[in-house]
């Protein structure tokens, strides 16, 4: 209880500052050398969005390709070339040192790797792998590994139904064996999945992201899907892959690699609409949802009450067998964070007589966006110290890397992006903050390194520190304001002298 109230006076703190944007509210001189030594600050990527060579090398389909070439995307695009990163790693990694990144984040493609989600290795994505991997280590930067991030081998999905399957859960462990036996003695750092609570709710109840499953009235231009069970069926299995894959990791690699295995949860920071009671409840049940459908089980062994009282028979169980593997199965927490939401009761969704994981809620999430410019987020970084702070009180401050974090813009936009300048600067600040009031927060990565296919827009937003020119026969990188912000950032200049500095650049 006690934990509970802390957290309400903290939400009402919040609420009432609700106004305070970085127009009217000056940002503490920061740097680098403000953090611990040990904390660690890079950028980030994922497989499908920057490698392009889709055809190349043996690599075999995942759902993304399948998903984007049925048109499925916004501007229509795919990831076929995308950054090109396969070919052009050791441009990219020199890039990294020259900016001053101590790590990078990306994820491994599943179907390069394993081209039909089992069985044999591809020998010419085990080579791009190791040489990415080495060019990053020789060069003094971490490699932070994702294993899936939402690029599943098409085959699985075939075969089988992919995430819906139990069948996943033996594929995943395997596939993961090979990349901690060929990588381990590189990589200390694994993140199992990229934003498993966003997955089911994008891939399987409205049907934004692949495999493309909902049905009506929960999601449009599906062929194929139930939105009401195959969420939590996904979920479920989700958790107990993640549990399978940390468990061989302990037993077979930790002794000799001394690494660490975690996984990744897409955060909001949600704030009452009003301080009435009823949205004070509908901000819990959200970060019940959004948060606890996994955080609980993999802290306490089970889902929250209210998500299981909501589902009722829709949500699976999990066996005392099971609840034991996956509780206390991640050594830390990735954050993604972009912004904050506004949540307002909605007791009626609970009247429908079919409801999907949305309804369940009864919740209605409300966006202040007023004077931002379209195409981007919100400046709220007060929302990252509240995160923190809700994960500190809720959780028992568990250790915690924040994955992504950064500022959307059309892809065409100014290569002067003070609004990402601002946003970081925002963000890092409040990250700051969170870490001396005693969140175990470890790391910062910012999204993302370069421009990239972007899951839901395609080309058309972009949050690259370096632009891309998709148009250019070689894909050239430049530097944004951003990257000679960053830059300067973890070469320990205080962002003191930020007005000086913007006007040089």
């Amino acid at each position: 209880m006690r934990r509970e109230v802390c957290w309400t006076l903290f939400i009402l703190l919040v609420g009432a500052r609700e106004g305070i944007t970085p127009k009217t509210t000056r940002a503490e001189a920061i740097s680098r050398e403000d953090f611990p030594s040990e904390f660690v600050f890079g950028s980030g990527s994922s497989a499908y969005q920057v490698e392009g060579a889709a055809f190349d090398d043996g690599r075999a389909p995942s759902v993304w390709d399948t998903f984007a070439h049925s048109g499925r995307v916004k501007d229509k695009s795919n990831g076929d070339i995308a950054s090109d990163q396969y070919h052009k790693y050791k441009e990219d990694v020199k890039l990294m040192v020259d900016t001053g990144l101590e790590a990078y984040r990306f994820s491994i493609s599943w179907s390069r790797l394993i081209p039909n989600g089992r069985g044999l290795v591809n020998p010419k994505g085990l080579q791009y792998y190791n040489n990415l991997i080495s060019e990053l280590v020789n060069h003094g930067i971490q490699p932070h590994v994702t294993l899936f991030h939402y690029d599943l081998p098409q085959a699985l999905e075939d075969e089988y139904q992919g995430w819906l399957s139990r069948k996943i859960v033996e594929d995943f462990t395997a596939y993961a064996d090979v990349c901690f036996r060929e990588f381990g003695d590189r990589v200390s750092h694994w993140t199992t999945l990229n934003e498993p609570n966003v997955l089911p709710l994008g891939g399987y109840d409205v049907g934004v992201f692949p495999p493309g499953r909902c049905s009506s009235p929960f999601g449009s231009n599906c062929t194929k899907g139930n939105s009401t069970v195959e969420p939590y069926i996904a979920a479920h299995n989700i958790l107990l892959a993640h549990a399978s894959v940390a468990r061989l990791y302990k037993k077979k690699y930790l002794g000799k690699q001394k690494g660490f295995i975690g996984i990744n949860i897409f955060a909001y920071f949600f704030v009452p609409f009003t301080n009435a009671t009823e949205d004070m409840k509908a901000t819990q049940r959200a970060n019940d949802f959004y948060i606890g459908w996994f955080m609980y089980p993999l802290m306490f062994g089970d889902y929250p009450e209210i998500v299981k009282k909501s589902a009722g028979s829709r949500i699976p169980s999990f066996t005392p067998s099971q609840s034991r593997q996956v509780q206390g199965s991640a050594d830390f927490f990735g954050l993604n964070h972009y912004n904050t939401l506004y949540v307002k009761d909605d007791p009626d969704s609970l009247n429908n007589d079919q409801r999907d994981v949305e309804r369940d809620m009864a919740i209605k999430l409300i966006s202040k966006a007023d004077g931002v410019p379209k195409g981007e987020f919100p400046i709220h970084p007060f929302g990252m110290q509240g995160v923190l702070e809700y994960f500190k009180q809720t959780y028992d401050s568990p250790p915690i890397y924040i994955h992504e974090n950064g500022q959307m813009t059309f892809h065409n936009a100014s290569m002067n992006d003070m609004s990402r300048v601002k946003y970081l600067e925002g963000f890092i600040q409040s990250l700051l903050q969170a870490l001396r009031n005693g969140s175990d927060v470890r790391g910062y990565f910012s999204w993302s390194f370069l421009d990239a296919f972007e899951l839901l827009d395609g080309y058309q937003s972009s949050f690259g520190l370096y632009y891309v020119d998709f148009n250019s026969p070689g894909l050239k990188r430049y530097p944004k304001l951003s990257a000679h912000w960053y830059s300067n950032f973890l070469r320990g200049r205080s962002s003191s002298n930020k007005d000086q500095y913007l006007r040089d650049h």
